[in-house]
């Protein structure tokens, strides 16, 4: 479990193809304290740390994973959100994030809002019941909340705010139109739509 509070911005320094996706992520966190089979968030991916040095863990992507995220997100050079699982005890300053995408969005709109920035993505229609004003959403990792929605003819639109704050300490301040990122919804919001699909049986 994640809280999507980001606790460093690491990169991709190298990318080998084999049966899955193996990528070396450089990083400052104190990787003698990462133990191997550990489990952090990679711009909101779960993964596995499998090998590790001072600077840098590697983790495996498989092609489910890679074919679930943000096109162009496995790549070398590439900057990524990085959170270390809770522990019992952490404070929960975001929401629950377990750190499975449910799918992808497209950045639609980026506007100035004082010294932040609203920006609008867009999702299809499997993910549109999932997302409410004023609900909690993961992008790219990152604990947000969701200022505004709505449906329209080419799918839905959501709008959130970066505070000066977000932008600095994670990848969300360079994002630009036409990018795409990863979204988690909100775990809640899942659970209640199984129970409500069971009740209608």
């Amino acid at each position: 479990m994640f809280t999507g509070i980001i606790t460093d911005v690491g990169s991709i320094r190298s990318i080998e193809h084999r049966g899955d996706l193996r990528a070396v992520v450089e990083t400052a966190y104190d990787t003698g304290q990462v133990d191997l089979g550990a489990s952090i968030s990679c711009s909101g991916v779960c993964l596995t740390v499998v090998d590790k040095g001072p600077g840098w863990f590697t983790v495996d992507i498989s092609g489910e994973t890679v074919s679930r995220t943000a096109q162009g997100q496995w790549s070398e050079g590439r900057k990524l959100n990085l959170e270390r699982a809770m522990k019992l005890g952490d404070e929960l300053g975001g929401h629950i994030v377990t750190g499975h995408v449910d799918g992808v969005a497209e950045v639609v709109r980026v506007e100035p809002a004082g010294d932040s920035k609203t920006i609008a993505f867009r999702i299809g229609r499997d993910l549109a019941p999932y997302v409410a004003t004023k609900g909690s959403i993961t992008i790219d990792g990152v604990s947000l909340t969701v200022n505004n929605v709505s449906d329209g003819p080419d799918g839905t639109d959501f709008t959130v705010n970066l505070i000066p704050h977000t932008q600095a300490v994670t990848t969300l301040g360079a994002l630009e139109v036409g990018q795409a990122v990863n979204i988690e919804i909100d775990v809640l919001a899942r659970y209640l739509s199984r129970m409500r699909s069971l009740i209608e049986k």
